[in-house]
């Protein structure tokens, strides 16, 4: 068949990096005249990966040669070893079992997988041009064969088959081309499907915390922050850079998992994949498109692996009001979560009281704190400022509770002027963040600027979810005027 090559948004290609950051996506077309039907194809590459395939010799004593084993949803042609095929087939099963209940759409068919470790036990002519390209350079590829009406251009049918390398995640993150591929028809803009391909590959079931490769978040905390029109709206191609990948990962897992954000996430990207004509960035979140960028620049300056979105999530509908000394503004910061709203309007040099009852701890179990990052013994009531009245240390269910997470390591390491467990506070203003500071034990302080004042735990952004505790704040105006 002669092929034809489309449009930019039709043609996809994601070529996987060795390094398991995978990239690029684009579709290649083909015709086949049948009857009242036209084939078309449509090519998935990713980006080159950094090492070519190399002869490796097999981790057990069964013969090199390449088997084929079944699953489910999968029927994997690969040279590996049975244990290994085995593995590769329960997270590719453990993966499409949590993309298909995403996008709500269940497997029709199986996808089928070339996955290569030595590519010289493989025969001559096993693999298509495309196929053999991309293994050779160490990547993978998935090819896409749609059939449409004539006329009308309707999808009534598709068939994709993934040609990868073996190494750790590549497969993964080409079979997420090839479900949206067989079972859509269509993958989106490179920014969404590459950006849902990378999420694919490390998503786990009720699971929303930072488990991209770790080079990722080296690379996004040392650099130069991409902008959202950068992302959705360049002319970008597929395949150009593993760095562009990274910030398509950002953004889609931001999206994806952001309260603020995820309701209208999930229809826009169905609406991608059926490749409707209102499904745009702009349409969906135009009128949130300031919050967006906000939650985004933040995200990109703190995240590290362990970072749950879900715990950071701005609060753009608390109401903020001013305080007087007889009216104080109340209220309640929890020890696991990011910056949350205290409620209180402030002007610059204008002076606070704050009285606080509560402790919380940094871990399952950490020392008891109140909120100014000074263990305490035993729960008592205090005057102006102090913090445990009515602490009592949480239970535990053994040495962890029982939804305690194993610790990602930290990829950058965590600075900070403040005691951990203190209570600071920063002003939010037009979208903007003023330095953050810290509220004094004595609970007096002075507003630096003007803004609206959000309050937190001292604790490092990756490591809030295992916290526990809160503090019950009242905060009155100190001004006699």
């Amino acid at each position: 068949m002669k092929p034809f090559l489309d449009s930019t948004r039709d043609r996809r290609a994601s070529v996987s990096r060795g390094i398991v950051l995978l990239l690029g996506l684009f579709i290649v077309t083909l015709l086949n005249d049948v009857a009242s039907a036209q084939s078309k194809g449509a090519v998935n590459n990713k980006e080159k990966g950094a090492d070519k395939v190399k002869s490796k010799k097999p981790t057990s004593d069964e013969p090199n040669r390449p088997r084929d084993y079944r699953s489910a949803n999968f029927l994997l042609h690969t040279d590996l070893p049975k244990d290994e095929a085995d593995e590769l087939l329960k997270r590719l099963e453990t993966m499409i079992s949590l993309i298909s209940k995403y996008w709500g759409r269940p497997n029709k068919q199986p996808l089928e997988c070339f996955v290569v470790r030595d590519l010289s036990v493989w025969p001559q002519g096993a693999f298509p041009p495309e196929g053999l390209a991309k293994i050779e350079e160490g990547a993978g590829v998935t090819l896409t064969q749609t059939r449409v009406l004539r006329g009308t251009g309707e999808i009534v049918g598709a068939k994709a088959t993934v040609y990868a390398v073996a190494n750790r995640g590549i497969p993964q993150h080409e079979a997420v081309h090839a479900y949206c591929g067989q079972n859509f028809g269509h993958t989106g803009p490179i920014w969404y499907s590459e950006g849902m391909a990378e999420m694919g590959q490390y998503w786990k079931a009720g699971e929303s915390r930072v488990n991209c490769h770790p080079e990722a978040v080296r690379y996004i905390r040392s650099s130069e922050p991409k902008s959202l029109n950068a992302i959705v709206n360049a002319r970008e191609i597929t395949g150009d850079s593993w760095e562009n990948y990274c910030w398509r990962w950002a953004l889609c897992h931001l999206l994806a998992n952001n309260p603020n954000y995820y309701d209208r996430f999930r229809p826009l990207g169905l609406g991608l994949l059926m490749d409707k004509s209102d499904a745009t960035f702009e349409n969906v979140y135009g009128s949130m498109s300031k919050e967006i960028s906000f939650e985004y620049l933040f995200f990109l300056q703190h995240f590290d692996l362990g970072y749950e979105v879900t715990l950071t999530a701005w609060d753009w509908k608390t109401k903020f009001r001013r305080a007087t000394s007889s009216v104080p503004v109340t209220c309640t910061i929890e020890a696991n979560h990011g910056w949350q709203a205290s409620r209180l309007l402030v002007k610059v040099d204008e002076e606070f009281e704050l009285t606080a009852e509560g402790a919380w701890q940094l871990s399952d179990d950490g020392p008891l704190l109140n909120p100014f990052g000074e263990e305490v013994e035993t729960p008592k009531p205090t005057n102006v400022g102090a913090a445990v009245s009515k602490a009592t240390k949480p239970k535990k269910t053994g040495s962890k509770t029982e939804s305690k997470q194993e610790a990602l390591p930290t990829m950058v390491p965590y600075q900070s002027n403040f005691t951990p467990g203190q209570l600071v506070g920063v002003l939010f203003n037009d979208y903007e963040l003023g330095e953050p500071f810290a509220i004094p034990s004595n609970g007096n302080f002075k507003a630096p600027a003007d803004g609206q004042l959000f309050l937190r735990c001292e604790e490092s952004w990756n490591k809030l979810a295992d916290n526990k505790g809160k503090v019950n704040l009242k905060i009155r105006s100190r001004d006699t005027n």
